[in-house]
């Protein structure tokens, strides 16, 4: 690994993990004597970053963690529930029982990361299990949409499981609900609302959460 990927990688775990927090400054000399490379590979990492969404760079205040837009990050999620849901009917007739066996794979490794606690390795199986899904999905522009709403997701924060660990169990239940609609051939309709109200529980939950900080961050202001 070259010593650019090494900084790209290492800065762009520490946001996605919560390391490097909203309007976190990332000092290019500290992070270079860390990783025993020059300032160089960790300049053009940033840059990548920046390219990303990830990191703002200016002039006066250097390299900072983007913070979190959060009505757009909820909007997103919105738009993902009814893309999700329509993706997930349409691929659900074309889906063999060989098609299935990965889902009930991923969620045995989904419920070890559960009890793990490793909130990351669950949101990479989370991503990988639709994913399963949609590849069975004829509608190809609708895929991509979707993939390009999950990059926007990711280059406005980390993980959703991240800031709301308790988020996953609950996520879980709902994926073996949605394979066992789609095992049983359950109508399109009820495929898609129940994979749409999966995605809006999820935004409701980050919106109880942001209500919650700026409440916190609010009564500090005051103290």
């Amino acid at each position: 690994m070259s010593k650019q990927e090494l900084a790209y990688q290492t800065i762009r775990q520490r946001i996605l993990e919560g390391v490097y927090g909203p309007g976190y400054r990332v000092v290019i000399d500290e992070l270079a004597r860390e990783l025993g490379c020059s300032a160089i590979p960790v300049r053009e990492a940033i840059r990548r970053l920046e390219a990303e969404g990830l990191i703002e760079y200016t002039r006066n205040a250097g390299a900072r963690v983007v913070t979190i837009d959060e009505r757009q990050y909820v909007d997103v999620l919105s738009t993902l529930a009814v893309l999700e849901g329509h993706a997930t009917a349409l691929a659900a007739p074309r889906m063999s029982p060989h098609d299935l066996a990965p889902l009930r794979a991923f969620e045995e490794e989904m419920q070890r990361a559960v009890e793990a606690g490793d909130m990351l390795r669950y949101s990479a199986l989370n991503r990988a299990y639709h994913e399963a899904i949609y590849a069975r999905c004829p509608n190809r522009y609708l895929v991509a949409q979707i993939q390009n709403a999950w990059a926007r997701l990711d280059s406005m924060r980390h993980s959703i499981f991240v800031l709301l660990p308790g988020r996953a169990r609950t996520s879980l239940e709902d994926h073996r609900r949605i394979t066992d609609l789609i095992e049983r051939r359950a109508p399109a309709e009820e495929i898609e609302r129940v994979v749409r109200e999966h995605k809006l529980a999820t935004a409701r939950a980050f919106q109880g959460w942001s209500q919650c900080g700026a409440e916190a961050r609010e009564q500090a202001l005051r103290q």
